[in-house]
């Protein structure tokens, strides 16, 4: 059971701190992919989808590979199930395959072919939860909406000394952090740089806080385990 310390969420100042420096190292570590040289909403949509639970660099040649089979949104939403099995086997989850096929057909029927601009609305869509939704709306439209995902919440109790529960991602002081995170000009730039540092920098074991650019201010210990 938490106790109310670590429930109460870092001022508005520190966290605006922690991005700033994010996003200074982002300027100069940041990772180039395809579907972050795109904002076609569709695209980004699919990209975010192929990444839960897999590396971004796996997921490149598939993403690629899709897209050169089915161009746009019409064409995926008529593809057949068994092509798109061929092309998505490489991710491994061979359960949400059929999500991708559904997601195009249920755009295209419901929203004519327009993903939709709010979280409601995309959380709704096959394979869609909150964090691709966010994604979506901040990378593609430039939103300011917030992500967490378990990389997220291993920064953010780290840096800041907040305790979480298991499951971390759906704690109400971790969802306020990274909506105060993802206030301001860029939200894009900010929610592709905390991704981009914890794949890099802030990693599950052996995080490299001898390189991290936070480490001044960090709570974590980078002996523990």
């Amino acid at each position: 059971m938490m106790n109310q310390l670590s429930e109460r969420v870092p001022s508005v100042a520190n966290i605006r701190l922690f991005r700033n420096k994010l996003i200074h190292w982002f300027n100069r570590n940041k990772r180039t992919y395809p579907w972050r040289e795109t904002r076609d909403p569709f695209k980004v949509l699919i990209a975010e989808m192929m990444l839960r639970r897999t590396k971004a660099d796996q997921v490149k040649s598939v993403y690629e590979k899709l897209f050169s089979e089915y161009p746009d949104l019409e064409s995926l939403a008529s593809a057949e199930n068994k092509k798109l099995e061929n092309i998505l086997y490489p991710l491994g989850l061979k359960w949400r395959t059929p999500a991708f096929g559904l997601v195009a057909k249920d755009v295209r029927e419901k929203y004519q072919c327009k993903v939709p601009e709010t979280r409601e609305e995309l959380s709704e869509l096959p394979g869609v939860g909150e964090y691709v939704a966010g994604a979506v709306l901040s990378v593609a439209y430039g939103k300011k909406e917030w992500i967490v995902d378990s990389n997220i919440v291993r920064l953010f109790r780290r840096y800041f000394g907040i305790k979480t529960s298991k499951e971390g991602r759906r704690d109400k002081h971790v969802i306020e952090m990274a909506k105060i995170y993802a206030l301001g000009r860029n939200p894009r730039k900010f929610n592709l740089a905390i991704l981009d540092f914890t794949a890099l920098v802030c990693t599950p074991k052996n995080p490299k806080c001898d390189k991290c650019t936070l480490k001044r201010n960090c709570h974590y210990v980078c002996s523990q385990s």
